[in-house]
């Protein structure tokens, strides 16, 4: 499992981004309105990636401890590309990301038993999931 953790994080980030792909040619996402601190695009190319190794990481470490509820926040966590991008539903994808939230809080928990440095290694994940679940709820209130 301690193998197979950091290559499924991999996966998640190939099927989410390929919801991505859709953007580009599609005038939904540009036509709505965004809160005021919704970043520019290539911000999300950067932080994601980076988002990634970590979670990569984390799970390679404490595998063995975390493995269940690591596997179904991936599921999620690529679930929310497409409900909101591809399927154009933010309010099933506001409802996706408040579970991925939920789940990886648990995971958080679980480190801090764990180790205090994959704890804090892994809390930017947490925090950016809060600050895109903020952008989802905008753009369901704004629209």
């Amino acid at each position: 499992m301690k193998y197979i953790l950091p290559l499924l994080v991999i996966f998640t980030s190939v099927i989410g981004s390929l919801a991505n792909i859709y953007i580009n040619s599609d005038d939904w996402y540009s036509g709505l309105i965004k809160s005021p601190l919704n970043p520019p695009s290539y911000i999300f190319g950067i932080v994601w990636p980076i988002l990634y190794a970590i979670m990569a990481f984390v799970s390679f470490k404490v595998a063995e401890k975390i493995s269940t509820l690591f596997m179904i926040q991936l599921a999620f966590n690529a679930t929310w590309s497409w409900l909101f991008f591809y399927f154009h539903a933010p309010v099933l994808a506001f409802l996706d990301i408040s579970i991925l939230i939920f789940l990886n809080v648990e995971i958080v928990r679980i480190l801090k038993r764990e180790s205090t440095a994959l704890f804090y290694l892994y809390l930017p994940y947490i925090i950016w999931l809060l600050f895109a679940a903020f952008l989802n709820a905008s753009i369901i209130f704004l629209n």
